[in-house]
């Protein structure tokens, strides 16, 4: 698997060499000339992969650019993780998909809850002033999942040092390769094709210069006035933030902003992001089986379905072809032997659960 995603995103860097040629003739909602390629849903190929990811750049940086001011090879750097590693199904879904929000909604596994006519409906809803320029929500139903706690910021390992007064620093909290650059791990801390929202971080103030506070909040914004940290001078405080992260992915994700000078360490502990649509799982139980005389009738009855397991279907056999079913309902088989001689009925269910995040 591990030889698998490399090559993936080999093959996914690869294609993201010639954005800007790319980025020249995409145009918003179009669908590009190239066509994805056909395949086995089930598997793809490095090469399929890129190809895929080679269309859905082609098709949405300009888009992503124009509407979200973010450069196209920004953002597509920061969806490699992402491409490498998506769902095939949804892969294929989305790069079909003729809005950006359907597309990413497919992309993301959540398809269903987003699709090309629901999202034009919003848009003109948008553009003639009825309703609020939002399109989806990013912050309902959101799943938490927690993660090892991973060292994403530590202002002391790097050459910058210590953020000055009155100011503020840019870091990334996710789909970075490591975070060394920020002072923190040499891994990628488990955040590699993530669809977050927004992180659960452990932010420490490290010997500040004076008395004061800090601002944590999402790249891009106006610098909220709010204290996410209080501090006085030479003191160590730490504090539990969650943080939203813009949506498309951007050059950053989150700013530190000091009022006086200070180091500053970041610890990701968890984040936020939709469901993600999972396949169903389903099982056959083990079947009953009753033998019925010539000319008799009889039921037989299905075994019951495992705990956490719904019995979606009721599947009755019969050994022979003079012995067809009379009922068949809610794991009940009644059958007639019209044969010669005793034949035997089966009784079944199929029962299957929704597995979840």
């Amino acid at each position: 698997m591990r030889l698998r995603l490399a090559r993936a995103l080999v093959a996914s860097c690869c294609v993201l060499a010639s954005l800007p040629v790319l980025a020249q003739d995409a145009q918003p909602g179009r669908v590009a000339a190239r066509k994805a390629p056909a395949t086995d849903t089930s598997a793809l190929t490095p090469a399929e992969r890129g190809e895929l990811t080679r269309t859905f750049v082609r098709k949405w940086g300009a888009y992503v650019q124009q509407t979200y001011g973010i450069p196209v090879r920004t953002w597509a750097d920061r969806m490699v993780p992402l491409f490498a590693s998506v769902d095939p199904d949804n892969f294929l879904e989305a790069v079909s998909r003729t809005t950006f929000e359907g597309a990413t909604a497919a992309l993301y596994g959540r398809g269903a809850r987003l699709g090309d006519d629901h999202a034009r409906e919003i848009l003109s809803q948008v553009s003639n002033g009825s309703a609020p320029q939002a399109l989806g929500s990013l912050a309902a139903d959101l799943v938490y999942t927690p993660v090892t706690p991973c060292r994403i910021v530590d202002t002391r390992s790097t050459a910058a040092g210590a953020i000055a007064a009155n100011s503020g620093r840019n870091f990334l909290a996710i789909n970075a390769s490591n975070f060394s650059s920020q002072g923190g791990s040499s891994t990628n801390c488990g955040t590699l094709g993530l669809n977050a929202t927004a992180v659960a971080l452990n932010v420490t103030a490290v010997l500040p210069s004076g008395t004061g506070y800090a601002t944590v909040y999402p790249y891009g914004i106006t610098q909220p006035v709010t204290a996410s940290i209080n501090y006085a001078p030479g003191a160590i405080v730490n504090n539990a933030l969650i943080v939203q992260i813009p949506n498309p992915l951007g050059s950053f994700d989150f700013t530190v902003y000091t009022v006086a000078s200070s180091h500053y360490v970041a610890d990701i502990v968890g984040y936020f992001a939709p469901p993600v649509a999972t396949p169903v799982d389903c099982v056959e139980t083990t079947k009953t089986e009753v033998s019925i005389a010539a000319g008799g009738t009889s039921t037989a009855t299905a075994p019951a379905c495992a705990s956490g397991y719904t019995a979606t279907a009721t599947n009755c056999e019969s050994s022979s072809w003079d012995m067809p079913f009379v009922f068949s309902s809610r794991g009940l088989c009644s059958a007639k032997n019209n044969g010669t001689g005793a034949a035997t009925l089966r009784a079944g269910r199929t029962c299957c659960r929704v597995p979840g995040r």
